[in-house]
């Protein structure tokens, strides 16, 4: 048996951009995006904590230490500047390897690893 799981957290990002003249996505501070496993074009779903919005994108690699979160696209509708979000990610495992394993959790202080 096949379950889904939580593999990659950031929890209570702040939103540093917002750019809906942009093909879509979210771009994430590089180092951010390693300290939870997250890699370029991975698909996440966004949990806005200011207004409840939730929708799903892929990732965009971001400049290393810049500390930007930005939501493309339509989907920075969704969102203000300065907003909290919840960016998480699932894997699809077996049920006994699902037991085991451990996902990665990030409480970023100012959109920082």
């Amino acid at each position: 048996m096949q379950i889904e799981v939580l593999k990659s957290k950031i929890h209570r990002a702040i939103i540093t951009e917002a750019n809906i003249n942009y093909i879509g996505s979210i771009t994430i501070d590089e180092d951010l995006m390693d300290s939870v496993n997250l890699i370029e074009n991975e698909r996440v779903h966004i949990y806005n904590i200011n207004n409840g919005e939730r929708f799903d994108t892929y990732v965009i690699k971001g400049e290393k230490k810049s500390g930007v979160i930005g939501i493309n696209g339509a989907a920075a509708r969704k969102v203000a500047v300065g907003d909290l979000i919840i960016i998480v990610s699932y894997a699809t495992m077996d049920f006994e390897e699902a037991k085991q394993f451990t996902p990665s959790i990030l409480f970023p202080q100012n959109n920082k690893a």
